[in-house]
């Protein structure tokens, strides 16, 4: 039986195996711009950094409300699309 410290240290080092760059918009790909732009590659490490279970989202649209960066600042985000086409290419997609 496994540890809960051990468990924590297992799923703390959950590691990216390749990345691609976003080619059209979408949904998955407005949220992973929220994350990046706050200072993370996705929800899965900013769980991971802050510790939370979940991500504040739009009940409306599901994108991310808010997130904490690495130095303590929020950010908020509005309920409609804020990834313009011009910045669809510097999204980095994760593979896990």
């Amino acid at each position: 039986k496994m540890s809960e410290v051990s468990k924590v240290m297992t799923k703390a080092e959950i590691k990216p195996k390749s990345m691609h760059r976003a080619k059209i918009w979408s949904e998955d790909v407005e949220n992973l711009y929220r994350f990046q732009q706050a200072g993370y590659r996705d929800e899965v490490e900013y769980k991971q950094v802050k510790q939370v279970d979940k991500v504040e989202c739009w009940p409306e649209t599901g994108f991310v409300k808010k997130l904490q960066r690495r130095d303590n600042t929020f950010y908020y985000y509005n309920r409609q699309r804020e990834c313009e086409d011009k910045d669809v290419h510097k999204v980095k997609i994760y593979v896990y």
